[in-house]
């Protein structure tokens, strides 16, 4: 499987001829779901769905899926794909790839804003994507999508998170809102975990890709 982070909360996973995108938000390149035959979305905010662009991958590929929650669906209306909710304990096959879904709630971001639905994806038994959330799926997770960065997050976190989860392989998700000196203290602190736990903890920057396992 090839792995390509893209900005801010986006991944590409390639499976053979088989493209599946996670998040692909307003944050992320226009090119994110060029040749998607699936989309996985954990919430609704901005920075992980926009659809218009999902309403033009659609047009393009009118065999395009979409798995989501119910929050997410609600605003794909009229969106001309195939729309699946799916919930915490769900799994199913897309486009070549099992998954298995993780979790019901976004982290607080605010005392005053509303917790939403968010849900996390288990890709193959390999890539755990959590979305906004810290969800331990308390299974063994390969390779964790780690998020690195947010208004509803603290770096001690973030350590707990990798510490609890103990992937083969962590790559920064949710770093789009920094800039040169925030990413290099979150290399830091990855390269410092890495070397901790024995592991491979990294940020990718946009457009990198890995071939995992």
């Amino acid at each position: 499987m090839k792995l390509t982070k893209l900005i801010h909360a986006c991944v590409r996973l390639e499976k053979g001829d088989s493209i599946l995108v996670i998040d692909p938000g307003s944050f992320s390149e226009e090119s994110a779901l060029d040749g998607a035959d699936a989309v996985l979305i954990t919430h609704e905010h901005f920075d992980h769905v926009a659809p218009d662009r999902l309403r033009e991958a659609a047009q393009a590929n009118p065999s395009l899926e979409i798995w989501t929650n119910e929050g997410v669906a609600a605003q794909l209306t009229d969106v001309p794909a195939k729309i699946q909710v799916v919930r915490h304990g769900d799994a199913f096959d897309t486009a070549g790839f099992g998954v298995k879904v993780f979790g019901e709630q976004h982290a607080l971001i605010h005392p005053d804003i509303p917790i939403i639905r968010n849900i996390g994806f288990l890709v193959d038994e390999e890539v755990f994507y959590p979305g906004d959330a810290f969800t331990a799926p308390g299974v063994e997770v390969p390779t964790l999508l780690a998020p690195t960065n947010a208004p509803w997050m603290k770096s001690p976190e973030m350590i707990a998170y990798l510490r609890e989860v103990r992937p083969a392989r962590a790559f920064s998700t949710h770093d789009g809102l920094i800039n040169e000196f925030g990413q290099k203290i979150i290399d830091s602190w990855l390269e410092m975990e890495s070397d901790k736990q024995k592991a491979d903890m990294r940020r990718l920057k946009p457009g990198e890709s890995v071939t995992l396992p």
